[in-house]
């Protein structure tokens, strides 16, 4: 796999990663949701108008565009794998931006990820 694919697959992650955390910040300022026929329109708007949901979808869109490119250039079976950083990315967003726990378990779970992705990344 050369640099510019590599570079592909690995922005489209990060922009992935970008939108779950964004998401997750415009959740968090809806609040927790629970639908009802009656209050489906207004916590739609609410969630709808939220701009870090709306970055987060645009993230995504984004993502997408860059692992078609990705796609084009190389197997599936070799970049689908590399989403994995994402949980990496993630963990650790989650952990800065919201204080969720990153536990022994989940640091050793991210090693293992990490080494994984760049061993299929040689291949």
């Amino acid at each position: 796999m050369n640099i510019a694919t590599f570079s592909f697959i690995v922005t489209g992650v990060l922009l992935n990663a970008v939108a779950q955390l964004l998401l997750k910040a415009g959740a968090r300022n809806v609040g927790e949701i629970h639908l009802t026929l009656n209050n489906l329109f207004s916590v739609g708007w609410r969630v709808a108008t939220q701009l870090p949901i709306i970055g987060g979808l645009t993230c995504y869109v984004l993502s997408v565009v860059l692992w078609i490119i990705a796609l084009s250039r190389v197997d599936v079976s070799v970049a689908y794998p590399m989403l994995s950083l994402g949980y990496v990315v993630t963990a650790f967003g989650a952990w800065y931006l919201f204080g969720e726990a990153l536990s022994v378990q989940r640091l050793l779970a991210i090693f293992v990820i990490l080494a994984g992705v760049a061993w299929l990344a040689r291949t």
